[in-house]
């Protein structure tokens, strides 16, 4: 059962050094020069920009000692995002905004100004004016956004503005009855400059023209004069064509701009031998799930409003110190093993376990999953059984030891003999070059998404090429990384390219803990790093999820599903499965080593244990997902406060009509406390809301149905006894 593939491109270098970097797009006019767009070329929320007068040409580096940077005649510095010193993209996904910052700042008191640059695949450029946030500390910023997937490059551009410097000379001097014609006639020279160049973008000159006539008024006070060439419409005209002199613009940087997905979307886990398991009447024992009974339960999953279903290893199990129920050194006979120790006499990785059924079977599943919807997503775990292929045609993917056996996986003191790691420095070009080739092997079989088991026990630089390697033909699909491990190994695999990222989230249970989680996650890691919160997996279940009841379930979904975009359920989440192995932090009988009969049809409506299930509430958690674009982005997180340490308090807040205004804002508020309903006041930043401090609105609750209308300061109650979680709509009047 091994599919078919085409044998891919070796790494290059053997070392599988090669950069992920696409080079920034390069520009065949003079490097210091902007082009110039009508308004329809800038793009979402892009302006287009009057011509430079002049532009600034900085010394060549070859002319500096040591081959430095030189800084142009404006000076740029600190500019943000920046990945690694810009040696690694920024990521962000289609449609998405954020924000792009820099120091500008000049000589003297003549006026600055900046503008963010994106410029796209297809070499347009959107120009985005950035707005000083602290003067006194030179920090400009622009919230830009990229409308395609691809590969973008920005820049920030300081320059000289000449219009602003004259009104804020003139509006000084004039005040204070000095130098009034003076300052008059320097007007007429700025305005004729600005009208020129607003006559080449085919703009009205209208305001420009009545300034100028104005200001050559001398019949009348200089005061008059100058209060018509300041005008809201002139400085307004400015501000959207503006005179930009000593343009000064930074080096490109990358941006890599995917599709929603790999922000944004909502992920259920399954065991696919369970689904459809079952126990033989006659011999008692279990026949295991196919794919063709796997795909009877996507209907389900799709209903609870789903967008990716995440299949566990669906190849060839090993026999060899094949592990048994809840982890025991000896297995029964029965015991299907688990799916993470790969490969035996049927195949490896590109192999399907003969139990599932065959390639046409899987084919049928990926094509009934996307029937209903949902994208596949296959995890992906480089390990092997010593049963594996790999071990008699690849030796050099393992460590061989002293005493010439192969090293099985180790933790110390806890010892993993059912499983070989591989080795990536034994034959680099060698290991890269199988592991593409068996990834080709689920591409061509629809595979877009994968989920990647312990990837910080690989080397970086391999996930790095092989990531880029995939994007090169498949640019759509999409790696999350599992690696539960140190800070700087889960950055640097998110920097590398992994488009999303497990989290700490489910061992973060008290408010200021996840405040200063969702802080971070939300700040400047957001620039590379995309998280994915899973309440439990099929190898978590923390002591918050065993003993805090139905209100724990509901809780942790309901944060998860609303602080991030990317949220996972395993399956029997729904059922509430809180019973842990003694000793350890996951379920007993744990999937992993053994079938489960979930028995769902007796949870179904008119079925037995109808009412004792979380599916309606996951439900109710995607479609207000499905309902609020404000859900669907990471860096628009806010925190309030309350009175009560127990009580989460956060927002998420998006323009969705630029022309109006009007946006889409969700307000959560949540009782942390499993065991106790809980009262007090909380405290809205209304501003961060969109909304003045002294606002009133409609708050909608999405889980009760319930209206109120709020304000600054509110009361809540909520608890065990009531719901634990207000997931509010703000409905501003």
């Amino acid at each position: 059962m091994t599919g078919s593939s085409a044998t891919p491109r070796p790494p290059e270098p053997a070392q599988g050094t090669t950069s992920s970097v696409a080079p920034a797009t390069g520009r065949d006019d003079d490097p210091t020069a902007v082009g110039v767009l009508d308004t329809a070329e800038a793009g979402a929320g892009g302006v287009s920009l009057a011509p430079e007068h002049p532009v600034s040409t900085p010394p060549t580096v070859e002319g500096m000692p040591g081959g430095a940077t030189p800084f142009g005649r404006i000076p740029v510095t600190e500019v943000r995002p920046l990945v690694e010193g810009g040696s690694l993209p920024a990521k962000s996904v289609e449609g998405e905004e954020f924000v792009v910052a820099a120091r500008v700042f000049r000589e003297g008191h003549d006026a600055v100004n900046a503008t963010a640059v994106l410029t796209g695949p297809d070499g347009r450029e959107h120009h985005f004016p950035m707005h000083p946030d602290n003067p006194g500390l030179s920090w400009w910023s622009a919230t830009v956004v990229a409308d395609s997937p691809g590969w973008w490059t920005y820049r920030v551009e300081g320059w000289s503005d000449p219009y602003a410097t004259w009104l804020h000379d003139a509006g000084i001097k004039i005040g204070a009855g000095i130098d009034e014609e003076l300052m008059c006639a320097e007007g007429v020279t700025v305005l004729e400059r600005l009208r020129t160049a607003v006559a080449g973008q085919g703009a009205d000159t209208t305001a420009v023209d009545e300034g100028l006539t104005a200001l050559r008024d001398t019949s009348r006070p200089a005061a008059a004069r100058f209060a018509v060439a300041a005008s809201d419409d002139l400085r307004g005209l400015a501000a959207l064509l503006p005179l930009r002199e000593f343009v000064s613009p930074t080096r490109e940087f990358t941006l890599l701009v995917e599709r929603e997905r790999a922000l944004f979307g909502a992920w259920y886990e399954m065991f696919p031998r369970s689904e459809g398991a079952r126990k033989d009447d006659e011999t008692g024992e279990w026949v295991s799930g196919t794919f063709r009974s796997a795909a009877l339960r996507l209907p389900a999953i799709a209903d609870m409003g789903f967008d990716v279903v995440y299949l566990t290893p669906i190849h060839p199990i090993g026999t060899t110190a094949r592990k048994g129920r809840n982890n025991s050194l000896v297995s029964e006979p029965g015991d299907p093993g688990s799916p993470y120790a790969i490969g035996s006499p049927d195949g490896g990785h590109d192999a399907l376990h003969p139990d599932l059924g065959t390639f046409e079977d899987f084919d049928h599943f990926v094509a009934q999953a996307q029937e209903n919807g949902l994208e596949v997503a296959l995890d992906i775990a480089l390990q092997a059984s010593p049963d594996h292929p790999w071990v008699q045609t690849h030796p050099e993917l393992f460590t061989t030891r002293a005493d010439g056996t192969i090293a099985y996986a180790e933790n110390p003191p806890k010892k993993y003999q059912d499983i070989y790691p591989l080795n990536f420095d034994n034959d680099p070009a060698g290991a890269y070059a199988e592991v593409r080739r068996v990834i080709q092997v689920w591409l061509d079989h629809g595979v877009r998404i994968f989920r990647v088991d312990n990837p910080h026990t690989k080397p970086v630089a391999f996930w790095q090429w092989l990531i880029a390697d995939v994007a090169k033909e498949h640019p759509e699909t999409i790696w999350l990384s599992e690696a539960f491990t140190k800070p700087a190994m889960m950055h640097a695999l998110a920097k590398a390219g992994f488009q999303q990222s497990y989290t700490y989230y489910a061992w973060r249970d008290a408010r200021w803990e996840l405040e200063e989680y969702g802080r971070e996650l939300a700040g400047e890691p957001a620039a590379y790093m995309r998280p994915s919160f899973w309440p439990t997996t099929h190898d978590i279940l923390t002591p918050y999820m065993q003993y805090g009841g139905p209100t724990a379930w509901k809780l942790r979904a309901a944060v998860a599903a609303t602080m991030v975009p990317t949220y996972g359920i395993y399956a029997g989440y729904e059922l509430m499965e809180d019973v842990a192995r003694p000793g350890a932090e996951e379920q007993i009988d744990n999937e992993k080593y053994e079938y489960k009969d979930r028995q769902w049809y007796l949870y179904e409506p008119g079925g037995p244990l109808e009412g004792q299930s979380l599916a309606w509430y996951l439900k109710r958690l995607n479609d207000i997902r499905g309902w609020h674009p404000a859900l669907r982005w990471l860096r628009n997180l806010t925190f309030h406060s309350a009175d009560d340490e127990n009580v989460l308090v956060y927002s998420k807040s998006r323009v969705v009509d630029p022309s109006t205004g009007e946006r889409d804002t969700v307000l959560v508020v949540a009782n942390l406390d499993p065991h106790a309903t809980r009262e007090t006041w909380v405290h809205l930043d209304l501003e961060a809301m969109g909304m003045a401090t002294w606002s009133t609105f409609d708050a909608h609750d999405h889980v009760t149905n319930q209206t109120w209308q709020w304000q600054q300061d509110n009361y809540v109650r909520l608890g065990p006894d009531t719901e634990p979680v207000h997931i509010i709509h703000v409905r501003s009047h």
